[in-house]
């Protein structure tokens, strides 16, 4: 399974993305986004946006489950109180398939130099917004409740790393979700930083990824 994590404030920009891959079942961590994938990513989590407002008012809970999908491709989501948007775009892959590295140019989170992401066309800028994306078709919530998560990811069928809309996915997705949401915090109370802008933090960045190792 590869990861695509982003943060979005509350006008539709993102603050913070990371790509990752599993590392349950002898997972390497290692994300295995085709090229194709990798820039279709930000439009899916873009278009499924409106959804994450759209069910705010019907759920009073701050993780709202598996909220999209496309293809192969599903989206979670999770609402802070603060209504920035966390989205985690799970894409199941075949087995032995090869990491294929990001380009070069896509690197984007140095707290050395200028703020850029993989969304086509767009720089981080407080006065502008994200352009709308093309709607992607939407998937049915399931009313799954807490169940516990094993070491092992579950069976090869229906474990972390092959299904995305298994029980332990979703308890695992929420779990993820927790830890960075706390890691958040904690990022935003800085007198150098805020809810609306980038986080550039390496540290931040590796507690994402440790976050990811642990659950996902």
């Amino acid at each position: 399974m590869s990861y695509y994590f982003c943060i979005v404030n509350t006008r539709d920009q993102p603050t913070f993305e990371l790509e990752f891959g599993t590392s349950k079942q002898g997972g390497d961590g290692m994300a295995r986004f085709s090229q194709e994938a990798r820039e279709l990513n930000p439009f899916l989590m873009h278009a499924s946006l409106d959804y994450v407002d759209d069910m705010q008012w019907y759920s009073n809970q701050m993780y709202l489950k598996r909220i999209d999908h496309f293809a192969h491709s599903h989206i979670s989501a999770f609402l802070t109180p603060t209504s920035t948007r966390f989205l985690l775009l799970h894409l199941p892959h075949p087995p032995n398939t090869a990491p294929i590295p990001p380009p070069q140019s896509s690197t984007s989170y140095s707290p050395y130099g200028p703020y850029t992401n993989s969304f086509p066309g767009t720089t981080f800028n407080p006065a502008s917004s994200l352009s709308s994306s093309t709607t992607t078709s939407s998937s049915t919530r399931s009313g799954l409740g807490n169940l516990g998560v094993g070491s092992g990811g579950g069976s090869s069928g229906g474990g972390i790393p092959n299904n995305p809309t298994s029980p332990q996915t979703e308890e695992a997705v929420r779990l993820f979700f927790t830890e960075v949401f706390e890691c958040w915090l904690k990022s935003i109370m800085s007198p150098f930083g805020g809810p609306m802008e980038a986080i550039g933090s390496s540290v931040f960045r590796s507690r994402v990824a440790a976050a990811g190792r642990k659950y996902l």
